[in-house]
């Protein structure tokens, strides 16, 4: 029986489908969705191509990344049009990259509900809502910051697609670790937006970012190891033991770590504090993944996971507090 569908006398008790009336004329099946809310579910479908979750942990990074670069200031139209030019870029990048990877995406339990792999518009459209987006983050950045920044975010869009998930995702398993590099990019935009260059607090921002990536990912990736197993995409996971993947996710943890500590000079006893802190707690989530995969014992990857975000978004928004306080930085404290 489908859905619609209710016992009677001839298979059909008063519900639209197919049948006939009562003069015997064949009936036509009503719509089973409204046209608005088809358009609504269309809708929905176009913001699930640019992947808002992952545009929101970027934008956390540029907001402070531009409170640091003006220290003790704050410039709330500046930090607005940067946000909007940002997310475009991001949304224009996520779209395009998905348009790339519809044919995985259908493959993949953790995927398969994305946009393209249920056919919710044709990939064509997909790719000209991308392409529109990246050209309209570019300009709205050169309007509104300046030409550097929309720069960024060109450079940005095309690593994504033509360096990471055209060239390294499918190839070698180091895909993340190198194509990360784009997902570190809004705090150079940030940091240009407000000073027309790059300097090295930008620098060491980046690094930390960069150096994040992996663990956070692959932490991800060891839940969902099968789906890129049955993709065929080489992600460490999918190729490497268990154990040697959280080992790197160690090594990759006290980088990241390392990285926020070498920004303390630039910034305050705040930001110091919170990088310490909330340091300390990162590695320790990443050292008990480790010793239990070498122990045996049922470990929870999904846990680093959540908390790798909520460690990267404690420093940054350390970083953002203590920049706005615009107390003195380590470097001229101990001058």
């Amino acid at each position: 029986m489908r859905i619609g569908q209710q016992p009677g006398g001839h298979g059909f008790a008063g519900g639209p489908g197919f049948g006939a009336d009562d003069t015997g004329e064949p009936t036509q099946a009503a719509p089973t969705t409204s046209a608005p809310r088809r358009a609504f579910a269309l809708f929905l479908a176009y913001v699930a191509l640019t992947k808002p979750r992952v545009i929101e942990l970027l934008l956390v990074t540029t907001i402070p990344a531009m409170l640091l670069a003006d220290r003790g200031n704050v410039d709330p139209w500046l930090i607005l049009t940067t946000l909007f030019g940002g997310m475009l870029a991001a949304a224009s990048a996520n779209t395009l990259n998905m348009v790339v990877d519809a044919d995985i995406d259908k493959v993949m339990k953790r995927t398969e509900k994305r946009p393209l792999a249920r056919g919710a518009m044709p990939v064509s459209h997909a790719l000209i809502f991308g392409l529109v987006l990246g050209v309209f983050s570019f300009f709205w950045l050169w309007a509104t910051t300046n030409l550097l920044s929309g720069v960024l975010a060109v450079v940005t869009i095309c690593f994504y697609i033509f360096v990471y998930t055209l060239v390294l995702k499918r190839r070698t398993s180091q895909n993340v670790v190198w194509g990360g590099a784009a997902g570190c990019m809004p705090v150079m935009i940030g940091w240009s937006a407000v000073t027309g260059t790059i300097g090295w607090q930008a620098l060491v921002m980046f690094l930390v970012i960069f150096l994040w990536t992996p663990p956070h990912t692959w932490a991800l990736m060891l839940r969902y190891k099968e789906d890129y197993q049955a993709a065929n995409v080489p992600m460490l996971p999918a190729v490497a033991s268990e154990t040697k993947v959280t080992k790197h996710i160690v090594l990759y943890a006290w980088a990241t770590v390392a990285a926020t500590l070498a920004l303390a000079p630039g910034s305050g006893i705040v930001y110091a504090a919170v990088a310490v802190a909330s340091g300390v707690w990162f590695l320790v989530v990443a050292h008990r993944l480790y010793a239990g995969v070498r122990a045996g014992t049922p470990v929870k990857p999904l846990k680093l996971f959540i908390l790798s975000n909520e460690y990267l978004a404690l420093v940054f928004c350390g970083l953002a507090v203590d920049s706005v306080l615009g107390w003195q930085t380590l470097a001229q404290i101990f001058s």
